[in-house]
């Protein structure tokens, strides 16, 4: 007999994780070439401005983030397992959350602070976010077991995303940052905010396969 509700439900539990195994491991496959399944993406509005750039407009979305003090590959990685960490059991009902696709990050160089109080930085710190399935609301997902992951509303936003494949080592980033803000220069949109880089496929996927984007917040056109 059980002695309790809860231990009714840990069987079920068990046996549910089990029957995910398989599903998993033949997405692990798919992945390596680029193949995501069943990979939810935030719904958006999309526009031309160039053969290589799009302007989208998102509605608000729910995120966890968390904020990691590294340079942005090793902050990449940290954020990526704390955050995974939370939708794959590490909140306070043990629930596993899907996956979903892109996994955003936002570097920011630490500013020394100025009169009357000065303090010198420099390092860089990285904001992590993974986007929650449309049907989470902030009222209805689960609590995280860790104090670095926080749950945040993503106000709606205009965006100029530059889509590209292959290397996306910091360099990379940079080189991709500074060419999508090459072409607002030229087009004359205002941007608002700083850059974000969207990783849509996990590491091992092959690199020619993988989809990446550098995201500018921007105003959007009349």
């Amino acid at each position: 007999m059980f002695s309790s509700e809860r231990d009714r439900q840990v069987p079920d539990v068990q046996l549910k994780r089990l029957l995910e195994i398989p599903a998993q491991a033949a997405e692990s496959v798919l992945s390596i070439v680029g193949i995501r399944v069943g990979t939810e993406e935030p719904h958006y509005v999309g526009t031309k401005l160039t053969d290589e750039v799009e302007l989208r407009r998102y509605g608000p979305r729910i995120a966890a983030e968390t904020t990691v003090t590294a340079d942005e590959d090793r902050a990449r990685h940290i954020g990526f397992r704390r955050l995974a960490g939370y939708i794959f059991g590490g909140n306070h009902r043990e629930q596993t959350i899907a996956m979903t696709a892109p996994v955003s990050q936002q570097s920011r160089e630490k500013i020394a602070m100025t009169a009357p109080v000065a303090q010198a930085g420099d390092g860089e710190h990285s904001t992590i976010r993974f986007y929650m399935p449309s049907k989470w609301t902030l009222d209805t997902l689960p609590t995280p077991d860790d104090d670095a992951v926080r749950l945040v509303t993503v106000p709606g936003e205009t965006v100029a995303v530059l889509r590209f494949s292959g290397d996306r080592s910091a360099p990379a980033v940079a080189a991709r940052t500074e060419q999508l803000s090459e072409t607002l220069r030229t087009n004359g949109i205002e941007t608002v905010g700083p850059a974000q880089s969207w990783f849509y496929d996990p590491p091992w996927t092959v690199p020619f396969r993988r989809r990446n984007e550098i995201a500018i917040p921007v105003r959007p056109p009349a």
